[in-house]
């Protein structure tokens, strides 16, 4: 079976905004104290988060408008 790249892209992309759900939930359980952390892992996770949030956005937006970024083709 063989899918199509947009497809694809659209796949990734829901993938992204899953992540993006976890990476927040995490910062929230550790920025409340319920997990252990400090002010740097919540700095990263917090720029983890921003970092799959514009590629969801990014690969969603181009995946609805039917144009291929992972090969480079229309």
């Amino acid at each position: 079976m063989k899918i199509s790249a947009v497809n694809l892209q659209a796949l990734i992309a829901v993938a992204f905004f899953v992540g993006a759900a976890v990476i927040s939930r995490t910062v929230v359980n550790i920025y409340d104290g319920k997990w252990r952390g400090g002010s740097a892992i919540v700095l990263y996770l917090r720029v983890l988060l921003g970092f799959l949030l514009a590629g969801a956005l990014a690969l969603s937006y181009y995946a609805f408008a039917g144009v291929d970024v992972i090969t480079g083709r229309l």
